[in-house]
């Protein structure tokens, strides 16, 4: 695994440009081999998620390009082969090949996902929806999950959410998008990924209503040929990161490629820190924020406050002037950034009884050999680097790379002393 070290206590300034959507690319990376024909993607991220994937497709005999940005795939030979289980097991997102390898082949077979640690994840909603849409489920002793559909394929059907699930209704929509006759997913997620992916097919041909409502609906079609190359939306969760960086650490910083109303519940925080904001139609700038007022974040799915930003906004709550709270209503359990925040002096505390984090005014981090337990933290971690005095050494980066797009490089762009050592490759 990689490490980084950062030179702490140098402040920010310049300009960064935020890549293409994590959690939109490694949805639609899997829903391309429902493809009938070659599919291009523009605004891919680099990061380790990508040449995972990759991998993934390439055991499935699907040949895939990444150059410049651009990853073009092509599942026009593909052969339903067993997928390997290590790679599965490196990333969650491995789960959207059920959907897809059930939509497509009407049989799929896959080791349990991986991915972050972060608490109980269960695949209990995406399960139900490939039950709803007609395929059997067997999950067994070792881990490998069966599904497959019955004689006559999958059908259409009304799906009910029990709870919200990102997850869980692209993998509906994956299954769905060729199966015969009309599918209602009820209590659908909302996240503009969600869209993003709905986009993705619907240039391909499928016909798919609702995407960004509670209810979405799909009517299945026999192929999908893909006519122009899609362009991932910004990442709201980076570009979320690099504003709480420069908001805490920065002179003065212009964050480029975003989408503002993706990030309303977070820009509103910020505002509500005391943070000074420019917001532009596709850009923000970061003016320089000497006191911060502390605040209460309670995350919820979008466009509520999100899971993924709770971490990344921790750092700036140690420099408010009282005490501030965060309750993750999504994934109570993600606080494995909090000891080592706390190895660099930082004042937070965590009520086990309802996991209600508690940040403290901290006037000094110093730095320290932390770990990066899985992306977020990996970024908290990061940015109280930045902040601290001295060096700081983050063990496990590959989980910073996992989720962040050439992130060393565009922090040095910002003048940030930010090195890999044992740098794990990403795509060249």
């Amino acid at each position: 695994m990689s490490e980084m070290i950062i030179h702490g206590g140098h402040r920010l300034s310049g300009e960064v440009t935020i890549g293409g959507a994590k959690n939109s690319t490694v949805a639609i990376i899997p829903a391309s081999i429902l493809a009938d024909s070659p599919v291009q993607l523009d605004m891919v991220p680099n990061i380790l998620d990508v040449k995972n994937l990759m991998l993934l497709l390439e055991s499935m005999n699907v040949h895939s390009e990444f150059v410049d940005g651009v990853l073009t795939i092509d599942p026009t030979d593909i052969k339903q082969l067993p997928l390997p289980s290590r790679a599965i097991k490196s990333l969650r997102a491995s789960y959207y090949f059920m959907g897809a390898l059930l939509g497509r082949f009407h049989r799929a077979v896959l080791t349990f996902p991986g991915g972050d640690n972060i608490g109980p994840r269960p695949i209990d909603q995406h399960i139900k929806a490939f039950k709803a849409l007609g395929a059997t489920v067997d999950e067994k002793p070792d881990g490998k999950i069966n599904i497959e559909a019955g004689p006559n394929g999958l059908h259409g059907a009304p799906i009910f959410m029990d709870v919200v699930s990102v997850g869980a209704t692209i993998n509906a929509i994956l299954a769905a998008v060729r199966a015969n006759g009309t599918t209602t997913i009820w209590n659908a997620a909302k996240e503009p990924e969600i869209i993003d992916v709905v986009t993705f097919l619907n240039n391909m041909g499928a016909k798919i209503r609702g995407a960004g409502t509670d209810v979405i609906r799909i009517d299945g079609v026999d192929q999908l040929i893909a006519k122009n190359t899609h362009t991932i939306i910004p990442d709201r969760i980076e570009a979320g990161t690099y504003l709480s960086m420069a908001s805490v650490i920065g002179n003065g910083v212009l964050v480029n490629n975003v989408i503002p109303e993706h990030l309303e519940s977070f820009i509103a925080k910020l505002t509500e820190a005391g943070v000074k904001l420019d917001i532009n139609e596709d850009s923000i700038y970061v003016h320089r924020c000497n006191r911060f007022s502390p605040i209460k974040i309670k995350t919820l799915p979008f466009p509520g406050f999100a899971t993924d930003l709770q971490q990344p906004i921790t750092p700036l709550l140690l420099r408010a002037n009282g005490d501030s709270i965060i309750v993750d209503t999504i994934y109570p359990e993600r606080t494995r950034h909090i000891p080592e925040l706390i190895k660099m002096g930082a004042n937070i505390r965590v009520n086990e009884d309802d996991h209600i984090i508690i940040i403290s005014p901290t006037d000094k981090l110093t730095g320290a050999v932390v770990d990066a337990g899985e992306i977020r933290a990996g970024a908290a971690a990061l940015i109280s680097g930045l902040m601290a005095d001295g060096v700081t050494k983050i063990t496990n980066a590959d989980n910073i790379l996992r989720g962040y797009d050439n992130v060393v490089d565009k922090l040095t762009n910002l003048h940030a002393h930010v090195e890999l050592i044992n740098n794990t490759n990403l795509i060249n």
